[in-house]
């Protein structure tokens, strides 16, 4: 199942990628591109500002995931107890990772938009 969320992610974010692309290299009026391409920046930009915070929420993550680890091993409540919370604090690790995995590839399909938005101001 995470694989899957990665493939989809992947292929959203080339979707949005060729879309990007197709519009940019579609309107020929060079005044209408530049509009275009900032705009298609200015979301870029959002959604850069947006994924770098979750990077932020996801190392808070890590350090409750260290600090349950760290009370899992002090309290001895018995051995079911101690199973649950390791069980509950790998499956939240899996899942921060498969966050920040879809994180960074939001973040590689942003750079390649935000460097082909450049590319198109720049070019006559």
């Amino acid at each position: 199942m995470k694989v899957l969320g990665y493939v989809y992610r992947f292929l959203s974010n080339f979707v949005f990628l060729a879309l990007v692309y197709y519009s940019l290299n579609l309107i020929e009026k060079y005044p209408q591109r530049v509009m275009l391409a900032v705009m298609i920046l200015i979301y870029a930009g959002m959604h850069s500002a947006s994924a770098l915070r979750s990077f932020y929420f996801f190392q808070r993550i890590e350090r409750l995931e260290s600090e349950a680890r760290r009370l899992s091993a002090i309290a001895a409540e018995g051995p079911n107890a101690a199973a649950s919370r390791k069980q509950i604090v790998g499956e939240v690790a899996g899942l921060r990772h498969a966050g920040e995995m879809k994180a960074y590839i939001d973040l590689l399909f942003l750079a390649l938009a935000i460097l082909l938005c450049i590319a198109k101001i720049v070019t006559n």
